[in-house]
């Protein structure tokens, strides 16, 4: 009896599971890069929109006198400002899932602070009218006394 070997030119089962691993190993390096390029593109995101804040918090100050006296909500005196509200929208929308804001001035009006935590990140976003300086990393928070970031 003579037997007869079928040599197809297909691929084996080991050839094609080896080549579906290397597909799943790759895409999960590439997923992991993309992942952290949007937490990174969040922060960023949340970073200008504090900006944007304090400079319209300037505005709010020399059209209204002061940023509000002993606000402790961030829907009371400047964080009451209509393009400010937006940027805390922002915010949340770009911030972990559950963050939450905290927004104060002292007892005088003069002095503003802005806390978000946390971020997607890890950590939290401090800004107060101190200026660029006062946004900072971390476990900075919004003192409701003295309406600076600690």
């Amino acid at each position: 009896m003579k037997y007869k070997f079928y040599n197809d030119a297909g691929f084996t089962l080991i050839e094609l599971l080896v080549v579906i691993a290397i597909i799943c190993l790759l895409s999960s390096i590439i997923l992991a890069s993309v992942s952290t390029a949007r937490n990174k593109g969040q922060t960023g995101a949340i970073k200008e929109a504090m900006h944007q804040m304090s400079i319209q918090a300037e505005v709010y100050r020399l059209t209204n006198g002061s940023f509000g006296a002993n606000v402790t909500t961030c829907s009371a005196g400047v964080f009451s400002d209509p393009v400010i509200q937006s940027q805390q929208t922002e915010i949340l929308a770009n911030a972990a899932s559950g963050a939450t804001l905290s927004c104060f001035t002292d007892s005088t009006g003069n002095l503003w602070a802005f806390s978000v935590f946390p971020l997607t990140t890890g950590g939290s976003w401090c800004i107060d009218n101190g200026g660029p300086g006062s946004l900072g990393v971390g476990s900075y928070t919004a003192k409701i006394n003295l309406a600076i970031c600690h």
